[in-house]
């Protein structure tokens, strides 16, 4: 596993000083063609680190008994170009959200990532990676969740990638995250043994600039979930691949094991159907709702 930085602790409360020193200047703009009688879909634009203009999808509930405050489900974004609004079976039951982070389209100005490419982009160097900033993106989306009364602030769930397990530790005032671990997991160690996009941008990185591999692997290591682990409080649903994925449940089993509140493993069956529903269940029950509502596909 790659070692913890010793000034990790300090990396991280920087970031969020520089945050704290921003106006988040939240603006919320209804989407009319995204909104129906089951619920009211706005664009969000927040300001997050370098006055960096952020965007989410922001989706309300409209239902007969009343404005809420409803449970909240918060997307944080996949390692792609383009983030999709919420689903449309889970908008009507959550204040559901999905974050675009800086790079990705719309909030890809003025900085448009590259796919491949923006794994490494400033990697030799934590206070340049771009991840600092995308991470600080998902802290900062959690800032607006936290003022909005219109959400049951005991029932917030995450659900993404290592974003998730980072903010989950940053903003730790959730009750669950889904987890599933995809770029900075022991990342220095795992990226050696396959050639899968996107850790094989981290070895294409290392083998094309031999002479800054050691610097990117000490920036690796501020971002290693396993460092944030013992910070989260939340349940957490970790789901790890086969054993034939990079991610098996032996290599997560250290992670769950550093992890500060309760756990619960899981195995990705690689089918979106029995993946969906059992997530979709799972979140429903954490917060209390007497069945997900399903795609009908699905049912």
């Amino acid at each position: 596993m790659s070692n913890l930085p010793t000034d990790f602790n300090e990396y991280w409360q920087n970031v969020q000083d520089e945050l704290a020193a921003l106006h988040m200047a939240a603006e919320l703009t209804e989407l009319p063609i995204r909104s129906n009688a089951h619920g009211t879909v706005f664009g969000l634009k927040l300001t997050s680190l370098g006055a960096y203009r952020i965007f989410a999808y922001y989706c309300v509930p409209n239902l007969p008994h009343g404005a809420g405050p409803f449970p909240c489900v918060v997307h944080l974004p996949r390692y792609g170009s383009v983030n999709h609004i919420p689903p449309f079976e889970e908008r009507q039951q959550f204040v559901s959200v999905q974050l675009c982070h800086r790079g990705q389209r719309l909030a890809d100005s003025p900085y448009a990532a590259a796919y491949p490419g923006l794994l490494t982009d400033g990697l030799d160097d934590p206070m340049r990676y771009i991840f600092r900033g995308i991470v600080a993106d998902c802290v900062r989306m959690m800032d607006f969740i936290f003022t909005r009364s219109e959400i049951d602030q005991s029932h917030i769930s995450l659900v993404g990638n290592d974003l998730a397990l980072m903010t989950a530790a940053l903003r730790p005032n959730i009750d669950s995250v889904i987890a599933h671990p995809e770029l900075f997991y022991n990342a220095a160690e795992v990226a050696p043994t396959t050639r899968g996009y996107p850790l094989e941008e981290i070895n294409e990185f290392t083998n094309f600039y031999a002479d800054k591999a050691e610097a990117a692997r000490r920036t690796l290591a501020y971002f290693d979930p396993l460092h944030f682990a013992p910070r989260i409080r939340a349940t957490t649903l970790l789901v790890s691949g086969t054993e034939r994925d990079v991610f098996t449940p032996e290599r997560c089993a250290p992670l769950a094991t550093a992890l500060g509140g309760p756990v619960e493993q899981r195995i990705a069956t690689h089918s979106s159907y029995r993946d969906g529903v059992f997530e979709a269940q799972w979140l429903a029950q954490r917060h209390g709702l007497s069945e997900a509502v399903l795609p009908e596909h699905w049912r």
